[in-house]
Order: C-alpha cells, then sequence, then structure tokens
C-alpha cells in the first residue's frame, strides 16, 4: 500500500510517501517538506500567533495536496511538540481538521521517544543488543534505551534545538555567554534525567536519529568502511565538541556552505551541537552511531503492526 506519513514538527512541515507492506522496509516514493521554524511565532504566553497559524495552515494543506496527487492509500498526520505545547495548540487542531481536513494526532513527548526507538530497533535489529537512543526536534530532546522493540526508559526534554535557539541564542552569530548559558542551561536539565537510566545496563549501541544530528554527523563525522557506507554515520563528541564553536563564530547564512549544514536547520545548528554534546556528556558517551530511521519510520512502522 501507499502511505503518506505527515509530520508536523516545530522547524518543519514533512511529508514522506512510502510504499509498504508487511515484513519489509517502506520504500520512499515522495518528500516534501515547507520550512516553519514555529519557535519565532511564539508569544509570551506561549501562543503561535496569527502569522504562524497562518504557516501552519498553508504548509499543511500543501502537503495534504502533494499527498492525494500520490494516490495515497492511508495518510497519517502527526504533530509534536511545538503544537503539543502551544496554549492555542487545540484550537489551532481543531482548525486545521476544519480547513485542510487533516486531522493531525498529536503525539507526546514519551510517544515520540518510543516510536523512534521502535524504527532504530528495526533498523539495527534484535542483534543489537541494548540501544541508548537521543533525538534532537525543534522543540525538544528525546532519549530513550533499553534492549526490546520499546524502551525500557523514554524522556522529553525540553532542550529541541529551535526552542534552545529561541531562548539562549539571542545574537547571530551567538555571543560566547549566550552558548556557556546554553551548555550550562542544558547539562543541568540533563544531570536531573540521568538518574532514570542509571539501573539499565550499558548500551551496546549509542544512536543519534534526527536531521540536526545527521548535519553534525555529515559535519564532523565519519563514515564506516563496507557495504552501505554511506548509511553508517558515526559522529565522536571529541570532534563535535570542537565544532561546535567554529559553528557558533559563523552567521547562520554562511553556515550552509559547509557540508551538511542545510538551510533548513542553520539558524539552530548551533544549539542542537550543544545540547547533543551535552547530552552525550552527561551519559558518558564518547561517540554515537546515525540511524537513517526516525519518527516518521517509527509511525509507519507501528501502523502496519496494527494491521496485523
Amino acid at each position: 500500500m501507499r502511505l503518506g506519513v505527515l509530520d508536523v514538527g516545530s522547524n518543519t512541515v514533512h511529508l514522506l510517501v512510502v510504499d509498504a507492506h508487511e515484513g519489509a522496509p517502506p520504500v520512499p516514493m515522495a518528500a516534501d517538506k515547507s520550512v516553519l521554524r514555529l519557535m519565532r511565532y511564539i508569544t509570551p504566553d506561549g501562543a503561535i500567533n496569527d502569522e504562524g497559524v497562518a504557516a501552519v495552515l498553508s504548509a499543511v494543506q500543501h502537503a495534504a495536496d502533494v499527498a492525494q496527487r500520490h494516490n495515497i492509500d492511508e495518510l497519517l498526520p502527526f504533530a509534536t511538540s511545538a503544537l503539543r505545547d502551544a496554549t492555542n495548540g487545540p484550537e489551532l487542531l481543531d482548525r486545521v481538521e476544519r480547513e485542510t481536513g487533516v486531522a493531525l494526532q498529536v503525539l507526546s513527548g514519551e510517544d515520540e521517544a518510543r516510536l523512534t526507538f521502535l524504527a532504530v530497533r528495526r533498523w539495527y535489529g534484535w542483534s543489537a543488543g541494548n540501544i541508548l537512543l537521543f533525538d534532537i526536534g525543534g522543540g525538544s530532546l528525546e532519549i530513550a534505551a533499553g534492549g526490546s522493540e520499546f524502551p525500557d526508559v523514554a524522556v522529553s526534554l525540553p532542550l529541541g534545538a529551535g526552542r534552545s535557539t529561541i531562548g539562549f541564542l539571542h545574537h547571530d552569530p551567538p555571543l560566547p555567554e549566550e552558548v556557556s548559558a546554553l551548555r550550562g542551561h542544558a547539562a543541568s536539565v540533563l544531570r536531573d534525567a540521568v538518574g532514570a537510566f542509571a539501573q539499565l545496563p550499558a548500551p551496546q549501541h549509542i544512536v543519534g536519529s534526527s536531521k540536526a544530528i545527521r548535519s553534525l554527523a555529515r559535519l564532523a563525522g565519519t563514515t564506516s568502511d563496507g557495504v552501505g557506507a554511506a548509511d553508517r554515520l558515526r559522529l565522536g563528541r571529541t570532534e563535535l565538541d570542537d565544532w561546535v564553536p567554529r559553528l557558533a563564530r559563523i552567521p547562520a547564512e554562511a553556515r550552509p556552505a559547509l557540508p551538511g549544514i542545510t538551510a533548513d536547520r542553520t539558524f539552530q545548528i548551533v544549539a542542537g551541537g550543544i545540547v547533543l554534546g551535552a547530552a552525550m556528556a552527561a551519559f558518558g558517551a564518547t561517540e554515537l552511531e546515525v540511524s537513517p530511521w526516525a519518527l516518521r519510520e517509527g509511525v509507519i512502522l507501528r501502523y502496519l503492526d496494527r494491521l496485523r
């Protein structure tokens, strides 16, 4: 069957069209993305302002039109932290459904972590053993760990790259004291979260699975040798910590000239790198592997499992 998965996130509205059936990996057929950077539109009381509401409506309608042109059998639409946390989120969700016909399912932070972990588990397989997962979105950082299809522990922290940029990095390029303040804040939040994972076995694989992490790995990481090496990105904490200060000295408009840094991530890649470095340090990770599958694939896999 042909499925469309529509991800309304803090940074983008992303439609992925796949051909999928039980027992086989989903095969991407088309993709469409609108860059929103919704954190720009959050008012002091936590609402998405009128300009942001219009941007969401326009992007979702566009994605729905694209999905229809690809003759999908089922659309799987969901929203993450930006709409989940907005004080006017319920009203916006109702308006999206009323005006576009798309009924977005709002995922909790734990849902995000569990579904992303499912995708990573299926990608790596049972022989991978215990996995520790980091996933940095625009609004939140998800961390999950375990040895089964779903994690034993899953947490969502308000350390997304977009949220952290708006909250701490007020200049372009950011000032050194802003970078330091974000690093200290991230370390404090992570320090409180680490205890939830203390009783779990040591992971055999430490994995990152978001666009921000893939971008950082293409910039500062390496690829493994052998078949499928392009899908085997690895990122060391030493290399990451070396690159983040250099990124922080470059204006956002110039960063896409660097390998792996795309225009839709350029404004928040510094914050993403700071948060990832703090997360790796908090969990004692010296290196992580990068999974090509993440939340959207997890949504597809859960749908196929439920059909069974």
